[in-house]
């Protein structure tokens, strides 16, 4: 395989090609009118353009990207994660047109691109489950039988998709009905299925999903597992590798668990097995991610395993080059996605120019992103712009380290998760790692860091008026220390009692 086609888009298509180029493999960009001058179509081998701005009209025209990966020659598709990189369909039509797909086969992704069929499977290997319906469920009626053998709270889930669409918590059987409408209708809207199913409602869980890569001849390993609890929207935030809460002995069970599931869908590549996890750190299979994660880098971090790397190592026929024996975790990393969005705003997405965007460097810093200091941020696409990494000897190191990187981060002209990523990172319940899923809800108020803005734009003033001071004293040399001293001192105490009065 000396050429291969990368069918995403920005940051995640640059991560694959820095990858693919090491290995002496070139690479093929496709992008939309909208990212003609972005940094993965002039860092590619080669570029196609293949539609219009909006995703139905390019990413997702599995047609023209097989097309141009025929017409150049390129001998695989690497999809990236979203658009088509969970199309089972695309897959398919990807090896019927003699071109090899960088991802599991086609029936793993049906399998687990149903979280029905998902949990039938792993189901055979004695897989924890939450309690739940067996199939799809249409009827309210026997829903409200279900859920009253289940106990309330449940959750109402769509069985295609992800993302937190088609998920309701219902609380009582009032409000059922209601709420089992309104999950199969925005299901149905979102991925073209209505089915849903019913499962015990998990109120303070972990999120730890196990990364796993498996080959052609039937080798499966986890390399450990992502703490992804803090979220918004039923969407991760902030990632961590390993999660500071799990035993050795609840680690081992669990990565293998993972390897299980996948042994139940003959997975190969590149993957991920999701579970919830209580307080007394059972775990609950939820779903397998049948593609590479957002959050890969941490996993990379700790293990020095280049994962794209294996998942074109794997798609050309080779074996895995190491034992589950031989991986180790070493120290910890961190990853925080920062969005295009206004953490003041209820997390709304903005658009708008890069007038300044400067990166974070220095030891252990890594940032993946596909912007450039001038670029129109573009409405038509997810609203990530970064992904910050941090990694250290220890968890105190990497969120040292990740709070260091978010303060030499420059970014101005769009709204951005910088400032709710540092609060996170202070917040004492995250420093301990006594967090859930509840996280964001119970802890995070966007007063808090309107707050913090106001403290900044004080203590800006202050330092504004304590340089035009010493200015306007320069001129009388036996009055400019204690003019000095008067102003770093007036200072000193405003912050003090800020600090007292906050706690």
């Amino acid at each position: 395989m000396k050429k291969i086609l990368v069918a995403n888009r920005g940051e995640i298509a640059l991560r694959v090609m820095k990858s693919a180029r090491e290995m002496g493999v070139k690479t093929v960009a496709v992008y939309s009118e909208a990212d003609r001058n972005s940094p993965h179509v002039r860092y590619a081998d080669e570029a196609v353009c293949i539609g219009a701005a909006a995703s139905k009209d390019s990413y997702l025209r599995g047609d023209k990207i097989i097309e141009a990966a025929k017409r150049l020659g390129a001998e695989g598709i690497h999809p990236g994660y979203g658009f088509l990189s969970e199309n089972a369909a695309f897959a398919r039509l990807v090896e019927e047109n003699g071109i090899t797909f960088i991802g599991p086969t086609p029936e793993a992704i049906e399998i687990m691109g149903s979280k029905l069929a998902a949990k039938e499977a792993a189901k055979k290997f004695n897989i924890p489950m939450v309690p739940g319906s067996e199939g799809a469920i249409s009827n309210v009626e026997v829903a409200k039988k279900l859920a009253a053998e289940i106990g309330f709270p449940i959750l109402i889930k769509a069985s295609a998709g992800g993302g937190g669409k088609g998920m309701r918590v219902v609380n009582h059987a009032g409000e059922l009905e209601e709420q089992m409408q309104r999950a199969q209708s925005e299901a149905l809207n979102a991925f073209g299925d209505g089915s849903v199913f019913i499962e015990k409602f998990v109120g303070s869980p972990k999120h730890i999903e196990v990364q796993v890569l498996g080959d052609n001849y039937g080798n499966i390993v986890y390399l450990f597992e992502r703490e992804c609890s803090v979220q918004r929207r039923h969407q991760k935030v902030v990632e961590e590798a390993p999660s500071s809460c799990l035993t050795p002995e609840r680690r081992k069970a669990i990565g293998e668990a993972a390897v299980n599931v996948a042994r139940s869908c003959a997975y190969i590549g590149a993957g991920t097995v999701e579970f919830l996890v209580d307080e007394a750190l059972n775990f609950y299979f939820l779903e397998m991610n049948t593609r590479l994660q957002v959050e890969h880098p941490v996993t990379e971090m700790i293990t020095g395993v280049d994962l794209v790397k294996e998942q074109i190592k794997i798609a050309r026929g080779e074996k895995l080059s190491f034992t589950q024996d031989e991986l180790q975790i070493r120290g910890h990393a961190l990853e925080l996605r920062v969005y295009a969005e206004d953490p003041l705003n209820n997390f709304l997405p903005d658009i708008g120019k890069l007038q300044q965007y400067v990166k974070p460097e220095g030891p252990g810093v890594r940032v993946d992103d596909g912007y450039e200091e001038g670029m129109d941020i573009p409405i038509y696409y997810d609203p990530m712009l970064a992904k910050l990494i941090a990694y250290g000897k220890d968890r105190h190191e990497a969120i040292a380290r990740l709070l260091r990187a978010i303060d030499d981060y420059k970014i101005v002209g769009v709204k951005n998760t910088l400032s709710f990523g540092k609060f996170v990172l202070q917040h004492p319940d995250f420093v301990s790692g006594k967090f859930d899923t509840n996280f964001v809800a119970k802890h995070y108020k966007p007063e808090y860091l309107k707050q913090e803005q106001t403290d900044e734009v004080e203590i800006a003033a202050l330092i504004a008026g304590y340089m035009f001071e010493e200015k306007s004293n320069a001129a009388q040399a036996s009055k400019s220390g204690s003019a000095k001293t008067t102003s770093v001192n007036r200072a000193t105490t405003w912050v003090k009692n800020r600090s007292s009065h906050r706690g």
